[in-house]
């Protein structure tokens, strides 16, 4: 889990970038939506704000490099010892699972709604954005 801003403070508003559908996230993905919205967020709030990305990207994607062209069979293995190399990370997601979670004070609603609009057109499956107010009670159960 990758928390950023302000870890120590109570906000009174959370919004949540929630999966429509499964889906595989690869770590740039990941990666790239977080930077698309932690930046506005940073800009605008400086450190008022916390922001935590929640999947982790734990499955390892492989490859097995297939040779084309003249003469490739000789070279080639085909399916035998087809294990592949790792090329990445990705994790993977569920339907109605909260990908990043943003918490501010009320003034900066908006400003967090926007940062995840941002961040929903860097992964791969449709997304929608809850905005949700933090009880009292809550706030003091993160800590």
């Amino acid at each position: 889990k990758f928390t950023m801003g302000n870890t120590k403070a109570t906000f009174e508003i959370e919004a949540k970038l929630i999966s429509l559908e499964s889906a595989q996230i690869r770590h740039n993905a990941l990666e790239a939506a977080r930077v698309a919205s932690n930046r506005p967020l940073m800009d605008k709030l400086v450190d008022n704000y916390r922001l935590d990305v929640h999947p982790f990207p734990h499955t390892i994607l492989r490859e097995n490099k297939m040779i084309f062209g003249a003469h490739a069979d000789r070279l080639q293995q085909g399916m035998r010892r087809s294990f592949g190399t790792a090329i990445g990370t990705a994790a993977r997601v569920k339907p109605g699972q909260v990908i990043i979670s943003i918490q501010v004070n009320a003034d900066a609603a908006d400003l967090a709604k926007n940062a995840l609009r941002l961040a929903a057109t860097k992964l791969p499956m449709p997304c929608k954005i809850v905005v949700e107010k933090i009880k009292v009670e809550e706030a003091k159960l993160v800590e």
